[in-house]
């Protein structure tokens, strides 16, 4: 009989529900075809020196593939090679990375950048005052998706770009950038932001500020979900780690079963806001894992 697979599974921290949510599915989808997975996250959030150990780690272990989420797509390079050069196959996945891969999984980041923007512009009737707060600067989704803001921003003149920080895709980074333009700026009506946590540190900031504006996310994040339904949100941009995670390991698995996989697989993006936020209001744990569709 033989030995059941081994994945490993690469995520960036433990601090974002969304990768919660890429374990949990990957976890899932191993489990129905009688694999297992071995998870590597590093203690501290995105470090790339600890991932880059954590490489080292999962090659002693010898799984039979690896699903990857890089720190940074840049010098993560190295060890994406280190697994090629052990004759162990790749899926990346969220960010996209040069390399030897079997398949990389995501979405479109500059058109969830955009779809995020152009929910704010609406709800702003197309005019305002608007600051930025970015994810980490090393991720390819923060890049693009502020592409996907600057491309919105040329689209829609009546709204201004006033200001932008870092939040390095985490709540309380955010919180901090915030609260410094709202100290920076006396009128702010809207805040585009590229992850949901960033957007609940943005909330925090304007609560203790005792101002208000119109924030929007991406991840579509159960905590999201309530702030959309309550109107302390106008949107979330559903990028599912727990979607494209689970259709990232399924393909490991299929490449490992001799079967085909495509070199690039595109998950949808959905709006979410006050007209279909009912959608996802399943919790991640009672959502079923993604099924594999042909190309």
């Amino acid at each position: 009989m033989p030995h059941p697979f081994t994945l490993a599974v690469f995520t960036k921290n433990r601090v974002n529900p969304a990768y919660a949510a890429a374990r949990l599915a990957a976890d899932r989808v191993a489990a129905e075809a009688g694999a297992r997975t071995l998870h590597f996250v590093p203690t501290t959030p995105d470090d790339v020196g600890q991932q880059k150990v954590l490489v080292g780690e999962a090659l002693a272990a010898v799984p039979d593939a690896v699903v990857f989420v890089p720190v940074d797509d840049k010098q993560m390079v190295p060890g994406l090679a280190r697994f090629a050069d052990a004759g162990i196959p790749v899926v990346t996945c969220i960010n996209r990375m040069e390399g030897k891969v079997i398949s990389f999984v995501g979405s479109d980041d500059v058109a969830v950048g955009h779809t995020a923007a152009k929910a704010l512009f609406a709800a702003l009737d197309g005019k305002g005052r608007i600051v930025a707060i970015e994810g980490t600067p090393a991720a390819p989704t923060s890049r693009d998706r502020t592409v996907g803001l600057h491309k919105a921003l040329a689209e829609v003149p009546g709204v201004r770009l006033a200001g932008s920080g870092v939040g390095y895709f985490q709540q309380a980074p955010a919180r901090e950038a915030m609260a410094r333009l709202l100290a920076e700026h006396g009128e702010i009506d809207g805040v585009w932001t590229s992850n949901d946590v960033m957007a609940f540190g943005v909330l925090e900031a304007l609560a203790a500020a005792g101002r208000t504006a119109k924030v929007v996310g991406v991840n579509g994040l159960p905590e999201a979900i309530d702030n959309i339904e309550r109107g302390t949100m106008q949107a979330s941009v559903d990028f599912s780690a727990f979607n494209i995670a689970g259709i990232a390991a399924r393909a490991a698995l299929r490449h490992l079963r001799g079967e085909a996989v495509p070199a690039s697989i595109m998950v949808p993006a959905a709006l979410i806001d006050q007209t279909n936020y009912q959608r996802w209001k399943v919790p991640f744990a009672l959502r079923p894992t993604p099924a594999w569709k042909e190309p």
